[in-house]
């Protein structure tokens, strides 16, 4: 049965529907190599649903699939002896009705298979592959039964027993016996002699511990001063301690708590131990004091009932993280849970810590850079309890909350919520809506600078604005804090009067004053590394990745270190050359800026001011984010210098100084949203500063001073911009008035990926007609990515309302090597 066949048969088939009277489901697997629908009988000791993700032989595995329908007729080609039976029900009723109409339209709209968007709703190793161990079975073997074996048998029975465990993988045993493995291993099994089993992979297991539990608290004179410790820690645990943390409280080793549980004081047991994201401890706070404006968004969001979007549109430092604080609260306290959405993982160690100081450990934090086991572990604790609050970036959106009661969108605007690296390309924006409709709770959109597609639902000038949709706003900062003013420097004016360096003389002397006036600052850069390109100033060739049709980036590491060219598309890196290799001359040079040449600037000119670097070089490794700003936040560095990250949420009091170097390197790209981005992001940044009881000051540095764009970030004027910008995108039939669908195709031969290219634009314009306007094809802006080369064809609809065909269909214009992909509402054109 193909597989989009299955969404009557799901949609008629919930938990909510009796089961038909017939013993056999359909089970969806998904593994390498193998996906689709499999039929499996149903044992008599399980209760199975629709939904329930379950635990099935394949082969000589067990892998995870889920029920998708059960089913009165068998495959045509089995018989009845044939069909195998389900193992056990791994996770129950996971997949809801409303869950399942979620899944469906995700898929339909996107341009997707079913099977994608579950991948994208689950947790890493649900539905993986089990492996296959052989372990001795110790007391079915009698003396000298060697003697009886093959000789295969008897090497791979020797060097079981050999080994402490008697226990190994099946894969190890062919990589160090290969051929006589089978054989040896058959022989062994007919005999009893060792049992064949299968072991899930390891981070989709629950996590045992042992954990000790006080039994008896009275004194007793056998007892040693070190045991004794052990009862007095155990009780300042409340009577139940981990083993591993009670050996660090009670300075003690192993053996000793063992003692007092031979005695009779403690019991030690194994216990399931969440791998949850572990947190620091957090003061808890109160409610704060609501300014006016505050006080009349909540009493709005609290008189709302079932499904309604609200856009809750604040100046940066407004409070609206306040608002979402106290609209919560009411509805946690009803046992309802509630699903907060930011755009980076570097944005939820703050949010975070301001949400359990206040909710305490109703927090779960999920996002994908959790350990596979945090993951798995996140997931079971957001599916078995109500009345928690999920913080999580984009794939949060498919949590398995029970009894939703609001969702979240903070900073609603950003790019980082649309997919854009694999299927499905979802907007977790647009996905959030369906879901918040389904569940028939709120939805609030929080930014101080609104998407247009946002903006046109909730404008309430507009007089068809959907009943549903609501626009509050915030235009005050708390405390009746002013904006910061924004100083705009030409740098052309800069270069005239002789400063070359990369600080204008503004900035140069705000930067003095930090110390003087125990102030900091951020200095946004939108390029990480060190310079943007390479080129030789004897004939102008500049060094390209050999894999990509990009320049390669200077990286510094360190003082007399190598100098490292790298390439930000496929990771590609190379010493950097003495002469030039086209040329041969000595002279090559670097041109533009990036965080580390910011850095280097300011160490060269400033030594006297400390630094840190936050950008995605610096922030790989697990839990950077949050000690980085922590050290910030200290004290321990006078400038925070970073990229696209410091724009998002950021909220430390003692910044009083921004400093944009570069505003028109966000300005000037080819793409129709190049506008909207840089506004966003200018007056994001600029936001930061002056959030505390020092006023703040911005300064932008630009080649373009008069641009429309600089001047409405200037005077933090959003609507002025949105009076510039919808025009234009209406007169062209851009979103959000139109709808665009972005087809990519790439391939290892250029020849293919063009003729594909071309036959798939022919016929969109043959099918489509005057339905829609076809831009290309045409290639990727940069054709050449690692070794890949791209073509993309746009098909640009004038009405957002229209429906357009299922475009997976194109994808038989493809022949094997041509990769094919649809993404609905693309946000980048490349």
């Amino acid at each position: 049965m193909p597989l989009l066949m299955t969404a009557g048969l799901v949609a008629e088939q919930s938990s909510l529907y009796p089961r038909p009277p017939q013993q056999w489901i359909l089970v969806l697997i998904d593994c390498p190599g193998i996906q689709g629908l499999y039929t499996y009988a149903i044992p008599s000791n399980l209760t199975i649903q629709v939904g329930d993700i379950l635990s099935v032989p394949l082969g000589s595995h067990l892998v995870g699939g889920i029920a998708i329908a059960f089913t009165t007729d068998l495959p045509i080609d089995l018989t009845v002896e044939q069909i195998k039976t389900v193992e056990e029900i791994i996770v129950q009723g996971f997949f809801t009705v409303e869950f399942w109409q979620l899944l469906h339209r995700v898929a339909d709209y996107y341009a997707t298979d079913l099977l994608d968007v579950i991948r994208a709703a689950l947790p890493p190793g649900i539905l993986s592959k089990s492996q296959r161990r052989i372990r001795l079975n110790r007391e079915q073997i009698p003396p000298g039964a060697e003697l009886f074996c093959s000789a295969s048998g008897q090497i791979i029975f020797q060097y079981l027993q050999a080994s402490k465990s008697g226990d190994y993988s099946y894969r190890h045993l062919q990589q160090k016996f290969r051929t006589k493995v089978a054989s040896g291993v058959r022989d062994l099994l007919k005999r009893g002699w060792v049992e064949s089993y299968l072991e899930a992979p390891k981070y989709a297991r629950p996590q045992q511990k042992k954990v000790v539990t006080l039994l008896a608290t009275s004194s007793h004179l056998e007892l040693t001063e070190k045991q004794q410790q052990v009862l007095t820690s155990l009780q300042h645990q409340g009577g139940e301690c981990w083993l591993s943390e009670l050996t660090k409280l009670a300075h003690c080793a192993e053996s000793v708590i063992v003692k007092l549980a031979e005695k009779g004081y403690v019991n030690i047991e194994y216990q399931e131990c969440l791998r949850l994201l572990a947190q620091p401890d957090i003061n808890r706070d109160g409610q704060r004091l609501l300014t006016p404006d505050q006080k009349a968004a909540l009493d709005y969001l609290q008189g709302l009932q079932g499904f309604h979007q609200v856009l809750l549109h604040g100046v940066t430092g407004s409070g609206k993280t306040e608002v979402y604080l106290q609209a919560i609260a009411p509805i946690l306290s009803q046992g309802k849970s509630i699903l907060v959405l930011v755009p980076e993982i570097g944005l939820t160690p703050q949010l975070t810590d301001r949400f359990r100081a206040r909710f305490g450990n109703k927090i779960v934090v999920y996002h994908s850079a959790l350990s596979e086991g945090e993951r798995y572990d996140t997931w079971r604790q957001m599916f078995n309890h109500p009345g928690q609050i999920v913080i999580g970036t984009r794939s949060a959106v498919f949590a398995p909350l029970i009894n939703l009661g609001l969702i979240i969108l903070d900073e609603e605007h950003d790019s980082s919520f649309k997919q854009s690296q694999k299927s499905p390309y979802y907007h977790a924006r647009t996905v959030a809506q369906w879901r918040a409709e389904l569940e028939d709770c709120p939805l609030i959109l929080g930014s101080a600078t609104p998407s247009l597609e946002t903006w046109i639902q909730t404008d309430p000038s507009q007089p068809s604005k959907n009943a549903q949709t609501h626009y509050l706003s915030l235009p005050e900062r708390v405390q009746s804090r002013p904006l910061p003013p924004i100083t705009l420097v030409d740098m052309r004016q800069e270069l005239k009067t002789g400063n070359r360096s990369i600080f204008s003389r503004t900035l140069q002397t705000a930067l003095k004053q930090l110390q003087p006036q125990h102030q900091r600052a951020i200095l946004f850069i939108s390029h990480r590394g060190h310079s943007t390109f390479v080129s030789c100033r004897s004939c102008g060739y500049v060094l390209e990745c050999p894999h990509c049709d990009v320049s390669l980036s200077y990286h510094y590491t360190q003082e007399d270190a190598q100098q490292l060219l790298r390439c930000h598309y496929c990771n590609y890196s190379q010493a950097h050359p003495r002469h030039c290799p086209d040329c041969h001359s000595p002279y090559l040079k670097f041109f533009g800026s990036g965080t580390q040449k910011v850095t280097a600037s300011l160490t060269a000119e400033f030594p006297e001011l400390r630094w840190l670097r936050f950008d995605s070089d610096t922030t790989r490794q697990k839990g950077e984010h949050r000690r980085l700003l922590e050290r910030f936040r200290q004290g321990e560095a006078d400038i925070l210098v970073g990229t696209q990250m410091l724009t998002k949420g950021l909220d430390i009091e003692s910044v009083t100084l921004v400093g944009v170097i570069a505003a028109d390197s966000l300005l000037h790209f080819a793409d129709y949203r190049s506008a909207e981005r840089t506004f966003q992001t200018l007056t994001q940044v600029a936001g930061r500063a002056g959030r505390g009881d020092d006023p703040g000051q911005v300064i932008i540095q630009t080649y373009s001073p008069h641009h429309p764009v600089i001047q409405a970030v200037q005077t933090h004027n959003y609507h002025r911009f949105i009076e510039q910008e919808l025009p234009q995108r209406r007169g062209l039939n851009y979103p959000p008035y139109g709808r665009l669908v972005l087809i990519r195709l790439s391939s290892l031969e250029p020849e293919l990926v063009e003729k594909s290219a071309i036959a798939i634009a022919a016929d969109c314009q043959q099918q489509l007609g005057a339905m829609a306007e076809i831009l290309g094809p045409a290639p990727a802006t940069i054709m050449r990515v690692a070794q890949r080369y791209r073509w993309q064809i746009v098909i640009k609809f004038p009405s957002q309302s229209q429906r357009y065909p299922d475009f997976r269909y194109l994808q038989q214009y493809c022949p094997t090597g041509v990769s094919f992909s649809i993404d609905v509402d693309p946000l980048f054109i490349e």
